[in-house]
């Protein structure tokens, strides 16, 4: 038998489930939920708040995360400081970079691990202090780059920003 449109059968489509229509229907009182709990309530099946939800969090990856807002440092020690540059010199952020001691020239902390040889002069953003001691020991000086912030351009944000700064001093 060839396939025309004079013998084609319609394709067999489910009837649709009609639940809550009465005890006589099949899906009558508890319309196939069941009874309490929270897949009988509306809105009970999508996002389960109760049963198992320790093991759904644990499956999930931890790719999320969050991004700090505190700023790194690129930390040197003063005994790299003594072993790279010789007395006299003044070590910036530029020639430690150059010297490959740190990855970036941007925030830079000077440690205070081992024993500084020469007198030098460093310009570093922080010093811890015990890096501040051993410096000046070894007659040394110290100079801090200061990081400057970027005020808010226009003058309404300004206000507002000192108008807060006062409120907070007062309270």
């Amino acid at each position: 038998m060839t396939l025309s449109l004079s013998n084609l059968k319609a394709p067999k489509v489910r009837k649709k489930k009609r639940v809550g229509r009465g005890d006589g229907s099949g899906r009558g009182t508890y319309s196939g939920r069941g009874l309490k709990g929270q897949r009988s309530r509306s809105g009970g099946k999508r996002n389960l708040k109760r049963r198992g939800l320790k093991q759904s969090l644990q499956q999930i990856p931890k790719s999320r995360g969050f991004k700090s807002f505190r700023p790194v440092y690129n930390t040197v020690n003063i005994v790299q400081l003594s072993d790279v540059f010789e007395a006299g010199s003044v070590v910036s952020p530029a020639r430690m970079l150059a010297a490959g001691l740190v990855k970036s020239k941007n925030r830079i902390k000077v440690l205070g691990h081992g024993v500084l040889k020469n007198k030098m002069t460093i310009q570093a953003h922080r010093f811890s202090k015990s890096a501040e001691r051993a410096i000046k020991k070894a007659g040394g000086n110290i100079q801090v780059i200061i990081i400057k912030i970027n005020a808010p351009k226009s003058k309404e944000l300004r206000n507002k920003l000192r108008n807060k700064q006062t409120h907070a001093r007062e309270t």
